[in-house]
């Protein structure tokens, strides 16, 4: 179900979920914290450290980091056999990604033997220089897995664990009974800077390309004659836009979306035909955004053509399929938002989040509109990921999981033909989680009136957090839900007695379309109210104190939080920001950075209009320091990343540093204060989206985790002596069994 990711897929400053972020697309790569020594990537001489000369305060954290990385690594394994759709079904084949590359399994066998169809240490880059070919040996991690119709092609995904260059492989798999051929895993085609990949025939591969951020260029590689062949087959001229490849469910239609943060634009290609030319669905229009999905001869469209400009379901017959053909099939009452859509047989599922911020489904007669019905979820439920479904599927149930940050994925499948929901547990609760954490949703008044959700995990009940820490996360951008997947990290801290607040402010999509409008370009003051809204009603309601408190933001989320710090410090004691947003002004004013041409429908243009610059002065966190006592910050920044300057984060540590220090020298009774560390952790590498190797993100979250602890003068529990049990590491074997 990834119609609304599409929609959503420009690279923004965002980080999304679980390290797999921007380029996961479909759910076939296992989340890396899954398994701790056998791990989904391919080493070869990688060494990563902070940067010495410019990182700086965090000596006084080494021994609590240790302490930690321990209890992670513990806290990982538990959690190592947690359900996923990781599993890429063929016709015959079974398909997963395992530690050196890719293998499979034939399930006509009734004892089968995995086969490697593609080995990570023959993939190098390869670079051609002054005629001379060079390799530079690296670390690779399998993204995405695309199979051709019949099985014999296979497309991967590949990239590095510093930089977000990603790299499409393509192998020509081997028949049953065929003779293993000289080089069994052969590579037909190596492309570079990929970005998505469908194939639309056995032989035919449509593709997009990364250049600087931007996806602007579809491409069309054939591989039906001995040489293959590469042609062009749109490009977008807008840059503002950007250019992703999509498969209908049902694998017959392959759509060319391109989107912006305001418009979209769909050309289809009919995969049942010879010829595969794109056709267009509806050209853009201004504020028009939508989504296809096939169904017979039809097309089923999400657009925000409904009331309040909110996402509705419409229909057009595939030989009409513009806007003038569109007819309504159904829209949600009031209160309740789509998040995303999927076609399964004859009816159309919605996901959608109710008023009160659970989330439920909603299943679409598509021979009967009228006939709509509602499934309830556990109210735990933050997040659905589906399952992609395999070449074999009937396609008649639709199967996906449900996770919050510190409930497990748990599986569940849903027949909309006649409304049943099954769970993977006998109770549809999150194992080893019922009568241990209770989730509350709570609403935060504005001071406009607006009511702002918050989502709270805690142990106990709300009037006993008093003397509980609280760890407050926040994002508010680009309208995009706040991430809200399984994390082990926050479950630690749950299970360490700690309350976790999750502040769907205004600027993010969790009220739909018009909750980001509130809060874009003239209205992000907006999200910064809302953020002190929601602790002020935490603090109200009996959850933990100010003394108490941490912040935590990635990216855009940034802005909302330090700006709040401008205002008003006395409201937490210590942030964690990871790849900050801060320097909003200087970076709008440069047009030659990757993303401010684009981000202009985000955050305004300073420089030709001269009422964005006053507003974004106005909340701009680098540009309102002054001299006062801000809480302990841990800043983690990338050298190399293109989203978020490195320089701003640099300037806006120096500022913070000048304003504090000026602050005590011109208060003499501040002495008497506790001192704020602002901590700046430098890492080396291209990825704005944090470490993809187990040990470097376990070091980034261990460190995060002794802040916090040091910080708000926390000790942290120590756990009870064990006896010891025998551990046997996940690999190929017990994979085996799971088919």
């Amino acid at each position: 179900m990834a119609v609304l990711s599409s929609l959503l897929c420009t690279p923004a400053r965002f980080i999304s979920p679980f390290r797999l972020r921007l380029w996961d697309f479909s759910p076939c790569k296992r989340r890396t914290w899954l398994f701790l020594s056998v791990q989904r990537c391919y080493t070869s001489d990688s060494s990563n450290s902070s940067d010495p000369h410019r990182s700086s305060g965090l000596e006084r954290y080494k021994d609590l980091q240790k302490y930690f990385n321990r209890r992670l690594k513990a806290a990982y394994h538990r959690f190592s056999h947690i359900p996923d759709h990781s599993l890429v079904s063929g016709h015959n084949h079974v398909y997963f990604i395992e530690g050196d590359g890719i293998y499979r399994v034939d399930q006509r066998q009734s004892d089968p033997e995995p086969e490697q169809v593609l080995h990570l240490g023959q993939v190098s880059r390869q670079e051609e220089k002054t005629g001379l070919i060079y390799e530079e040996r690296i670390q690779w991690i399998v993204q995405r897995i695309r199979l051709s119709p019949q099985e014999k092609h296979l497309a991967a995904a590949l990239k590095t664990t510093d930089t977000e260059e990603p790299r499409c492989v393509v192998v020509r798999l081997r028949k049953r009974n065929s003779p293993p051929p000289p080089d069994p895993q052969h590579i037909v085609l190596t492309l570079d800077k990929v970005f998505s990949f469908e194939w639309a025939t056995d032989d035919v591969l449509f593709y997009t390309t990364l250049e600087a951020l931007r996806c602007s260029k579809v491409f069309r590689l054939d591989l039906t004659s001995k040489e293959s062949r590469i042609s062009s087959v749109f490009e977008e001229t807008h840059p503002d836009v950007f250019v992703e490849v999509a498969l209908s469910r049902d694998r017959q239609m392959l759509s060319i979306n391109g989107n912006s943060r305001s418009s979209s634009e769909v050309l289809l290609i009919d995969g049942t035909t010879s010829h595969l030319e794109p056709f267009l669905v509806q050209p853009r229009q201004p504020d028009l955004l939508y989504h296809v999905e096939h169904w017979r001869e039809s097309l089923v469209i999400l657009a925000n053509t409904g009331p309040g400009k909110e996402y509705q379901v419409l229909q057009s017959p595939l030989s009409k399929p513009s806007m003038a053909s569109w007819v309504p099939l159904f829209a949600p009452d009031s209160g309740i938002v789509i998040k995303d859509m999927d076609v399964i047989g004859d009816h159309c599922v919605l996901v959608a989040r109710t008023a009160a911020g659970g989330l439920v489904l909603i299943v679409v007669s598509l021979t009967n509109p009228k006939e709509a019905y509602t499934v309830q979820l556990p109210s735990w439920a933050c997040t659905i990921q589906t399952k992609k479904p395999g070449m074999g599927d009937r396609g008649s149930v639709l199967e996906f999981l449900i996770s919050s940050p510190v409930h497990t994925p748990m599986p569940y499948s849903l027949s909309p033909e006649d409304g049943l929901l099954l769970s993977g547990s006998k109770d549809g609760s999150s194992p080893g989680a019922q009568g241990r954490i209770t989730t509350t949703r709570l609403e935060a008044c504005n001071q406009d009136g607006t009511l702002v959700p918050v989502t709270l995990f805690h142990s106990g009940p709300v009037g006993g957090l008093r003397q509980a820490p609280l760890l407050v996360h926040v994002y508010g951008a680009y309208g995009r839900d706040l991430n809200m997947e399984f994390c082990p990290e926050k479950r630690l801290l749950l299970e360490q007695g700690w309350t976790l607040a999750f502040c769907h402010i205004r600027g993010g999509g969790e009220r739909g379309l018009s909750w980001h409008r509130q809060a874009g370009v003239e209205g992000k003051q907006r999200g910064v109210e809302d953020l002190r809204a929601c602790l002020r009603h935490l603090f109200s309601s009996g959850v933990s104190s100010p003394s108490l408190t941490a912040l935590t933001a990635c990216s855009a989320g940034a802005v909302a939080v330090g700006a709040l710090c401008n205002t008003h410090t006395h409201m937490m004691r210590a942030v964690t920001l990871q790849a900050p947003f801060l320097d909003v002004l200087g970076t709008m004013e440069d047009p030659s950075l990757p993303l401010t041409l684009e981000d202009r429908e985000e955050w305004g243009d300073p420089v030709g209009n001269s009422e964005h610059r006053l507003i974004i002065s106005s909340y701009c966190p680098l540009h309102n320091i002054t001299p006062q006592c801000y809480p302990s910050m841990l800043l983690t920044a990338y050298s190399g990343d293109a989203r978020v300057p490195l320089a701003g984060i640099l300037k806006y540590t120096e500022l913070l540093k000048k304003a504090i220090h000026t602050h005590f020298t011109l208060n003499p009774k501040s002495e008497y204060e506790p001192a704020p560390n602002i901590v700046l952790n430098i890492q080396p590498g291209e990825n704005h989206l944090g470490p993809e190797d187990f040990e470097l993100m376990l070091e980034e979250e261990a460190l995060r985790l002794a802040f916090l602890y040091t910080e708000l003068g926390l000790e942290p529990p120590r756990p009870q002596r064990k006896r010891r049990r025998c551990y046997q590491e996940p690999g190929i074997k017990p994979l085996l069994q799971q088919l």
